[in-house]
């Protein structure tokens, strides 16, 4: 664990627009970036596909097109990570990189977030499990699984999907995440629920926290995003002196916000050993507990 006290992170609820122009999608998350760093967080997380938003400016033969869309925002995925390395630079903050296509050396497009720190370096999670609409899309499983020791805390990336299993969080914290980061992008409220309760139970099973963050808002010029519900949401274990409910923050569902709490790690890190429950220690009592056979690449971000 780190030997930082807390972690005040702002999750985003993020709005899929319709931007004429490069220019203006850069001015408009460079707008989102200095206002999430003036709530003093830490941590500014941005939602799983924020990134396809991009294609509305390169027109409909563009947007329109699935595949043309995945090839060119996997195209300027260089950029656009590089506008959020200048911008975790300005304003001293770490950021999740809203996630996108990236195309791999075979040709095959894996859904990719990047962790950039205010001091330039960048990590990379693909998303690993694939739900029914990406494999549609042509969208494949990625890898491998990371763990990001980062000045603030170490974190884990769950994309969407992944943060409905549970095995790949539990290598995840017993590598030592403290913080599981879960971008989102769900078209329906059910869907939200879905990523909602994974992110609690992870938080739960490994006595840690979670930050949802989702895309929000109607995009119908999207085939990929065109439908977006959520609320972002800051959870713990439900503990005395941690949270009674489990929810240290949640947003109003569709809003256009960010959305914040303050994370006390090292309690956290009690918590596991001296808690009402140890839901942590006690993982391998469970009848037919798997011990996680994942291996996990563990990446230091200056």
């Amino acid at each position: 664990m780190t030997a930082k006290k807390s972690l005040k992170v702002a999750s985003s609820q993020y709005p899929i627009g319709q931007p004429k122009t490069l220019a203006e999608w850069e001015e408009k998350i460079a707008l989102w970036v200095k206002n999430g760093a003036a709530t003093g967080a830490d941590l500014l997380v941005f939602p799983e596909y924020a990134a396809i938003e991009q294609a509305a400016c390169f027109g409909p033969e563009v947007y329109d097109d699935l595949q043309a869309t995945l090839a060119k925002i996997s195209d300027i995925k260089d950029a656009r990570v590089q506008l959020h390395v200048d911008l975790a630079k300005k304003y001293k903050v770490h950021i999740l990189v809203g996630s996108g296509p990236s195309r791999k050396a075979d040709g095959r497009f894996v859904n990719a977030a990047q962790l950039v720190t205010p001091k330039g370096a960048v990590g990379e999670q693909e998303k690993l499990i694939m739900t029914p609409f990406e494999r549609t899309w042509g969208v494949t499983a990625g890898g491998p699984v990371r763990v990001f020791k980062t000045s603030i805390g170490t974190f884990g990336i769950a994309i969407c999907y992944d943060s409905e299993f549970p095995l790949v969080a539990r290598a995840m914290a017993e590598a030592g995440a403290e913080v599981l980061l879960v971008p989102s992008c769900t078209e329906r409220v059910s869907g939200y629920h879905r990523v909602r309760t994974g992110s609690m139970a992870r938080a739960l099973e490994n006595t840690i926290a979670s930050v949802q963050s989702p895309t929000v808002g109607d995009a119908p010029w999207s085939p990929a995003v065109d439908f977006n519900a959520g609320a972002a949401g800051i959870y713990v274990p439900s503990e005395h002196a941690v949270s009674d409910t489990g929810v240290l923050a949640e947003g109003t569902l569709n809003n256009a916000e960010w959305v914040t709490a303050e994370i006390d790690l090292a309690r956290l890190a009690r918590v596991r050993e001296t808690g009402e429950m140890h839901n942590f220690g006690d993982w391998s009592v469970q009848p037919g507990a798997p011990t996680p056979k994942v291996d996990v690449e563990i990446v230091k971000l200056s």
